[in-house]
């Protein structure tokens, strides 16, 4: 593995910055220039081999996804993506081959969104990442998980289950054996964070998380902090191409994928039903889908009905550091 210093150097350094940023990479700290009248949105996430991901996951696709579901943080609070920090913990085994590919998967979602990289720290030991991504939203604008009314449709954008499926498919050695089986595996390891849609939602969703740890956890956490509960529809929980070649017929299975699997890195919000076309207007100019799956109710408690209107159960409820032994 090369020295610590020419490895930023070599793969993390960029030829220039731009003029938010009066001093970037190869100092004790970046400088930094918040636009007026603009607030900072942080988040950091950190993904651990064996827990986040799986070891022989592509280093491209690490690269990616380390910077994606920061990204998609940010796309929950309607905050516009700008720089970002990167922690590098590598094995001492780690070559050049595995860093290229990694910081190419990494900057090449950073370009897309015209992030840039700031600074961070390497060190040697097992292989984790953590990402820091900051962004800018106006005084009042940001989306927050508190908010959500009675009345409210509950919506979700993209489709749900795709990457728990991959998941289970890969521990059972059958993905590359089944019609999707690619898609399933991209979602799982390159998820789109859904920038343009948490900045169509400034000033219109009453309440938004992203679907990181399972929508029915997630939807959780927008219900205590509102403090309401929820109606949902296993029925209209949309699900992917690739995902209905392998449940056409959705069974107790499938929707546990959808309700609790995570990793799905989806805008998950609400708002007013009268606003529900203004909704549909800002969406129509953005290459992701949205679907209303349910409704913010007065009683506490979330409640997922089938299409004969009988209750499911909820076997899992997302995951969760600790609880679940990681």
């Amino acid at each position: 593995m090369p020295a610590e210093f020419d490895l930023i150097r070599r793969w993390f350094t960029a030829d220039e910055w731009p003029a938010n940023v009066p001093l970037g990479v190869g100092d004790d700290a970046a400088l930094l220039d918040v636009p007026a009248g603009q607030r900072l949105a942080v988040t950091t996430d950190t993904l651990v081999c064996g827990v986040h991901f799986l070891p022989d996951v592509s280093a491209h696709d690490l690269g990616h996804k380390a910077l994606a579901v920061n990204l998609s943080d940010l796309a929950a609070m309607g905050a516009q993506p700008a720089w970002v920090l990167l922690a590098l913990t590598l094995p001492s085994a780690t070559d050049d081959a595995w860093l290229e590919a990694f910081s190419a998967g990494f900057l090449a979602l950073a370009r897309a969104h015209d992030v840039a990289l700031v600074g961070g720290d390497t060190t040697q030991g097992p292989l984790s990442i953590t990402v820091t991504a900051m962004g800018f939203v106006l005084p009042g604008a940001a989306l927050t998980r508190a908010g959500a009314q009675p009345g409210d449709g509950i919506y979700v954008t993209g489709t749900l289950g795709d990457a728990a499926l991959a998941l289970h498919l890969l521990h059972e050695g059958r993905i590359d054996a089944i019609a999707g089986g690619s898609e399933l595996r991209r979602r799982l390891q390159c998820p789109t964070p859904r920038i343009g849609a948490g900045l169509a939602l400034r000033g219109l969703a009453s309440a938004a998380i992203d679907v990181s740890d399972g929508l029915a956890a997630d939807l959780g956490h927008i219900l205590e902090r509102s403090g309401v509960g929820a109606l949902l529809h296993a029925d209209a929980l949309p699900r992917s191409p690739a995902f209905r070649a392998c449940h056409s017929e959705p069974d107790t299975e499938a929707w546990q994928f959808a309700l609790s699997g995570g990793d799905d890195y989806e805008l998950l919000f609400t708002l007013p039903l009268a606003r529900e076309s203004e909704l549909a207007a800002r969406f129509a100019a953005l290459d992701v889908g949205c679907t209303r799956i349910g409704e913010i109710v007065a009683d506490a408690g979330l409640r997922v009905l089938d299409r004969d209107g009988r209750e499911l159960p909820l076997a899992r409820r997302g995951y969760e550091h600790f609880r679940n032994g990681a």
